[in-house]
């Protein structure tokens, strides 16, 4: 498991003067840092050294997102007069319900 391909992310943190280093599949974990590449470069110890010690123990360790496959499919309830309204305005454009809700969602 390359845990480069984890999806990190860093931000400020007002509340402790601080970049704080993010991984989204592992979102118990974070790493403060004065600086932007020092809490990037500690978050990314951090989730290696927990992978480790997973892996070590024989728990399941989290896919990576960009490693996982999609589908390009997913199932949402609406309320029955959102669908009427989309259905109205997909019609009205000429475009399925699928397409106008994809554009909808892109946008």
């Amino acid at each position: 498991m390359n845990t480069l391909h984890y999806t990190y992310r860093v931000t400020w943190s007002p509340e402790d003067g601080e970049h704080v280093g993010l991984c989204t599949e592992f979102p118990s974990l974070t790493w403060l840092a004065k600086t932007p590449s020092a809490a990037l470069k500690g978050i990314q110890k951090v989730v290696t050294d927990v992978v480790a010690d997973m892996a070590a123990r024989g728990e399941p360790v989290p896919v990576a997102l960009a490693e996982k496959t999609y589908s390009g499919e997913f199932r949402v309830r609406i309320p029955p007069s959102i669908h009427r309204n989309l259905a109205l305005m997909a019609a009205e454009q000429g475009v399925s319900l699928n397409r106008l809700a994809s554009a909808k969602l892109a946008a």
